[in-house]
């Protein structure tokens, strides 16, 4: 069992989900942790030692022998394998092809939700991918799956400059054996369509207070949030918000 909060923040791709997670973590005074992006970073490290990604047991024997180190720093998670740190790489062309494949590995997942569950031991967490509430920490009673139309997610990863096939991701990540995206059945529902990031965020802050949340000391109540000029501003519509930062593990790498 965890002994820290966890929030679980699951949705497909382009549905805001790394956005929204990363700035309620910023609210609540939480570590973020982008499930994504650990498993970008191991898909990169495989296509850098030259494996067939196709061959799924070749895929778990090069990641079963490479050293995966993960820690949080700043309240932000961070990886590295091998000794390499693989940021740079995480939005790769290679890697966007490809992550879909490794991360459908079972054992794959298998050793990648272990150093998730790692995490839970050092800090309360909000963590964001496709299985933290069905899979990752179904104990938790703090769910929340985030989606939005196919349209407007198509929208977002154009602006983003990004080329992930979205129905295609959709279909690999519903249909895998291991871990399947799906809705956890006490999962909330938060169609993030057109909504801003902060509208969902506050959604979800009402919802923890609801479930019992404690309050914690780092948390800001939304009026204060908002009485803020410069976090107004922040209020932006979730397909123009701003990418630039995500790709670092610990704020990007959607899954």
């Amino acid at each position: 069992m965890p002994t820290h909060h966890i929030i679980a923040i699951d949705g497909p791709a382009a549905s805001g989900k790394s956005s929204v997670a990363r700035t309620l973590a910023e609210r609540l005074g939480f570590s973020y942790v982008n499930s994504g992006a650990m498993y970008r970073a191991v898909t990169w490290h495989v296509l850098q030692r030259g494996v067939n990604v196709h061959q799924p047991a070749a895929v778990a024997n090069a990641i079963e022998q490479s050293r995966i180190v993960c820690d949080l720093i700043d309240n932000q998670s961070r990886i590295l394998i091998d000794d390499h740190d693989p940021t740079p790489h995480l939005r790769d062309d290679d890697v966007n092809r490809a992550v879909s494949l490794v991360s459908s590995v079972p054992r794959v997942r298998e050793i990648l939700v272990a150093r998730m569950r790692e995490y839970a031991k050092k800090d309360n967490l909000v963590m964001e991918g496709r299985d933290i509430g069905s899979v990752v920490f179904p104990e938790t009673p703090f769910k929340f799956y985030i989606d939005a139309s196919p349209e407007v997610r198509v929208q977002r990863r154009l602006a983003e400059g990004q080329r992930d096939e979205i129905a295609a991701r959709d279909r690999a990540d519903s249909s895998r054996a291991a871990s399947p995206l799906v809705i956890a059945p006490d999962a909330i529902v938060i169609d993030t369509s057109a909504l801003t990031i902060d509208g969902v965020v506050d959604q979800i802050m009402r919802r923890l207070v609801g479930k019992g949340l404690p309050a914690h000391s780092k948390t800001l109540r939304s009026r204060d949030f908002f009485s803020r000029p410069q976090n107004f501003a922040r209020s932006l519509v979730l397909g123009l918000a701003s990418t630039q930062a995500e790709c670092h593990p610990g704020r990007s790498g959607r899954q």
